[in-house]
């Protein structure tokens, strides 16, 4: 990425010298934010991806794993001397590579504002904070997101919380002249839980009206993870803060990715960041998945993006990035990636489609057969030639530092490239093989660990399966 980064300079310079209008402007606060639910990463991944931020022209780095208790569960209690160790050497090592170490703190589960209880949790939360700026941070973020019920309630005082966050901010910044401005996610955070038909609800409208100008918001779009946000959007987000709010963008974080027993992580979002405001904005923090290796090829593109919105091209610069990443192995990872790339369950949905080539090829074949006109089979044999030949080279090959991260979604792609090949020759032969179903139940099994292509490669075998059923007389069929 750095050669990247040299040439995208270079290239604007000479636009604007012979009066081009291209002149990059990046997004101030631009960077990573640590925001996950699961197993939080480790020293060495953050220190990796504080380097990564480096390398990539991102000035940030948020600290804010939702399950490090100290964080939010536990957040009254200080942090054990190791664990001050290891933030102490992160610091360090953010500030010498020129990126802002920005802890953050998730005090509202139980934080009480009022009486001598909030007086209590005020000074211990100073007290919590003076003990990180003593290792050296000097960006502090405040966090009140994900405090609803099981019935998706939550009965939060946005103008006690806004009231806490001042006091704070005053705190800190007339002990501290060299603090920033504070950084908060309210408890609405997403648009559509700010309004009720055309009104702004009580909440989102007293934290709006007592929060200090100066502190960040980040809100997440139209919802908690939402397919994109126009410049439209951002600005009615602004008028409701009377700010330049920041975006906390929920991509390509995988945490929502569960199967039914509660595994997460399964599917792994492997596209580019897209979709996002061209207009100016405060901030842009990217949540990563837990998979800190392969979180680089979207965090990568989102560096792309932060550094200059209004050229950015999705597509070109997940390619090139890919490029980069994996050299003589990124032809195998892009036809993986593909399949891999979006995200949605019943209230997400997020991501450039799960290889749309191999869908619209798979389309129109099954359209054929149904019509029972000749089909012309090649186009998706050469695909799934590809996907298994790309399957068995990233297996055998891929540095283990990746492989420990996607080797079950690896093994499961090879699974459904094998289905798909059974399938079509299925189609070919004009009758179901026997051996499909089987490799379908494998596949199933198998998604407790790790999914791929459901809408794409797998919904492919369902359809072959489906159309052979729908052939096969009932009584035929109960035998």
């Amino acid at each position: 990425m750095k050669n990247f980064f040299t040439r995208l300079i270079l290239v604007t310079l000479m636009m604007i010298f012979i009066g081009g209008t291209a002149q990059a402007i990046p997004i101030p606060l631009r960077g990573v934010v640590e925001g996950f639910y699961g197993t939080p990463w480790t020293f060495a991944d953050r220190a990796d991806i504080i380097n990564f931020c480096r390398q990539n022209n991102l000035n940030a780095y948020i600290y804010a794993p939702k399950d490090d208790p100290y964080h939010r569960d536990k957040w009254r209690k200080p942090y054990p001397a190791d664990k001050l160790d290891e933030l102490r050497r992160l610091v360090a090592m953010a500030k010498k590579n020129n990126v802002r170490f920005i802890f953050a703190i998730s005090p509202g589960l139980d934080l009480n504002y009022k009486g001598n209880a909030g007086d209590a949790d005020f000074n211990t939360m100073i007290r919590k904070l003076d003990s990180l700026y003593d290792i050296g941070v000097r960006d502090f973020a405040i966090f009140f997101d994900d405090l609803k019920d099981d019935k998706g309630r939550h009965h939060e005082d946005g103008r006690a919380q806004a009231n806490f966050l001042n006091a704070v901010q005053k705190n800190l910044r007339s002990r501290y002249k060299d603090v920033a401005p504070l950084i908060t996610v309210p408890t609405e955070y997403f648009y559509e839980d700010m309004i009720k038909g055309d009104k702004v609800k009580p909440y989102t409208r007293d934290f709006a009206e007592t929060l200090e100008p100066r502190i960040v918001v980040l809100y997440s779009g139209r919802g908690v993870v939402c397919d994109g946000i126009t410049d439209s959007e951002l600005a009615a987000v602004n008028k409701i803060f009377g700010r330049e709010v920041g975006v906390w963008w929920n991509y390509p974080v995988n945490d929502y990715s569960l199967t039914p027993d509660g595994n997460r992580n399964v599917k792994l979002a492997l596209g580019a960041i897209e979709k996002l405001p061209t207009a100016k904005m405060t901030a842009m923090l990217f949540n990563p998945m837990g998979q800190v290796q392969m979180s680089k090829i979207a965090l990568a593109t989102g560096a792309v993006y932060a550094n200059n919105p209004a050229i950015y091209d999705a597509e070109q610069t997940w390619n090139r990035v890919i490029d980069e990443q994996f050299g003589r192995l990124a032809p195998a990872m892009k036809i993986f990636a593909e399949h891999s790339r979006h995200m949605e369950n019943s209230w997400a949905k997020v991501g450039a489609p799960d290889a749309s080539e191999f869908s619209a090829a798979a389309a129109i074949i099954m359209g054929d057969v149904r019509r029972k006109i000749s089909a012309d089979f090649s186009p998706l044999e050469q695909m799934i030639d590809n996907m298994e030949r790309a399957a068995d080279l990233l297996l055998k090959r891929l540095p283990q530092k990746y492989l420990a991260e996607c080797q079950p979604q690896l093994e499961q792609f090879k699974r459904t490239a094998h289905a798909d090949r059974i399938a079509l020759e299925s189609l070919k032969a004009g009758r179901l093989d026997p051996q499909l179903k089987i490799l379908r139940e494998e596949i199933a099994a198998n998604e407790k660990q790790a999914i791929v292509s459901e809408l794409a490669a797998r919904k492919f075998i369902d359809d072959v399966i489906k159309f052979f059923d729908d052939k096969t007389p009932t009584k035929r069929r109960k035998k």
